[in-house]
């Protein structure tokens, strides 16, 4: 059992929420200390700043009461915390930017919570327990209206020194012999960045350039499983530019997995056909890299904020929710053995 200490009063912890805010849905989940998911609950993202601030109380208290029990916090949000002033950089969702998001969600719920990018959230739960499990270093990327990511060594975050860690979606696409595709003015300022190569609008955006056509990037994706020869075609190209972007990754982190997620990780082309365009451009004689499919999904990332507290809380106390994912394992396949 492990005990937070709040003042004068102890609190037990043995269940964790997680609250993943995003542009359009803010999610919620509730876990016990083993990582088994109670509850999870979806609301509507309210587009200012105050909103959003009730919506996370409002969630924490529900599950709160309805539970009674007092749980560790995790809030998964876009953009990062800023280390001179305390306030949210870099989020598309731009309400949040520039405010003391996590000092204000303290003071509302009176207690200590945990805030990490989104991106960061996901990566540590694919690595804890889904398509990165028993890999040391795992990249976790999201690909969907924007591209980010987040580095996990050992299940641990890192962060960084300027609390960027990740951000690949903002380095420059690296120029080919035989460029198709324009580059783009990014949000950020820049021109060319990996983001509006990758991400979602970023496809659209390219496929337009090439057929004058608009099409969402989901369409785009069915039209090339039907077996269109354009789109098809399109979706190779496609494949090269996001080998060039994620080899600056493996050059320089050199991770086991690499975790795909976003509305893009669901292209089926990629998983088959990523590895042999790596080998085009990582500083290496072999790529064993292995480029994975979420297993969580959509969850992800509210299951990352909620192992927030459950690693911390948990580890002070006993084997950390990976390493009981580990144990079970091990024991299920003893005992199937001695069964044989």
């Amino acid at each position: 059992m492990v005990i937070l200490t709040s003042g004068s009063n102890q609190v037990h912890i043995k269940m964790h929420i997680g609250i993943d805010l995003g542009g359009t849905k803010t999610e919620s989940i509730i876990i016990d200390e083993n990582g088994k998911e109670l509850e999870r609950i979806r609301r509507t993202t309210p587009k200012n700043y105050n909103g959003t601030l009730d919506t996370v109380c409002e969630l924490v208290n529900y599950l709160e009461d309805k539970y009674k029990k007092s749980c560790s916090v995790g809030v998964g949000s876009p953009g990062a915390l800023s280390k001179e002033t305390n306030c949210i950089k870099g989020g598309n969702s731009t309400w949040l930017n520039d405010r003391p998001l996590k000092k204000d969600i303290e003071l509302r719920l009176n207690r200590k919570i945990f805030l990490e990018n989104d991106a960061n959230c996901f990566a540590l739960s694919e690595s804890i327990d889904g398509a990165g499990l028993n890999h040391e270093i795992v990249f976790g990327v999201i690909i969907g209206t924007g591209v980010g990511g987040g580095l996990i060594i050992n299940n641990k975050i890192v962060n960084g020194f300027n609390n960027i860690t990740g951000e690949w979606g903002h380095n420059q696409m690296p120029i080919g012999t035989n460029d198709k595709w324009k580059r783009h003015d990014c949000y950020c300022g820049k021109k060319g960045c990996i983001e509006t190569f990758l991400s979602g609008p970023g496809f659209s955006k390219h496929f337009y350039d090439i057929h004058k056509i608009e099409l969402d990037a989901k369409i785009i994706q069915e039209n090339a499983n039907k077996g269109d020869e354009k789109s098809l075609e399109f979706v190779f190209q496609y494949l090269d530019y996001l080998a060039r972007g994620l080899s600056t990754v493996i050059n320089i982190v050199d991770p086991g997995a690499i975790v795909m997620g976003g509305g893009v990780s669901n292209m089926k082309q990629i998983y088959g056909n990523i590895n042999s365009k790596l080998k085009k451009y990582v500083f290496s004689d072999t790529v064993n890299t292995k480029v994975l499919k979420n297993i969580h999904g959509d969850s992800s990332g509210v299951r990352g904020a909620a192992d927030l507290g459950c690693l911390l809380y948990t580890s002070r106390a006993h084997e950390t929710r990976h390493e009981l994912v580990c144990r079970l394992l091990l024991e299920k396949k003893k005992g199937g053995g001695g069964g044989g």
